[in-house]
C-alpha cells in the first residue's frame, strides 16, 4: 500500500509540474503513464489478495 501511495504522489506532482511549468511537458505525460500504471498495480494486487477460498 505505500508503494501505490508514493507512486500516486509522485504522479502527481510531475503531472502538476508538468502543466505548471511552460516547455515541460513531457512530466506531465510521465505522470500520466505513471498513474496509469500505478492503478494497474493497484487492480493487480487488489485481485490476488481477494481470493475466495469454498465453503466446507
Amino acid at each position: 500500500m505505500v508503494t501505490f501511495l508514493l507512486l500516486l504522489l509522485v504522479a502527481v506532482v510531475l503531472g502538476i509540474i508538468g502543466a505548471a511549468a511552460d516547455g515541460l511537458g513531457y512530466l506531465l505525460a510521465i505522470g500520466v503513464v505513471l498513474f496509469v500504471a500505478d492503478m494497474a498495480f493497484f487492480g493487480v494486487t487488489t485481485s490476488r489478495r481477494v481470493r475466495r477460498r469454498p465453503v466446507r
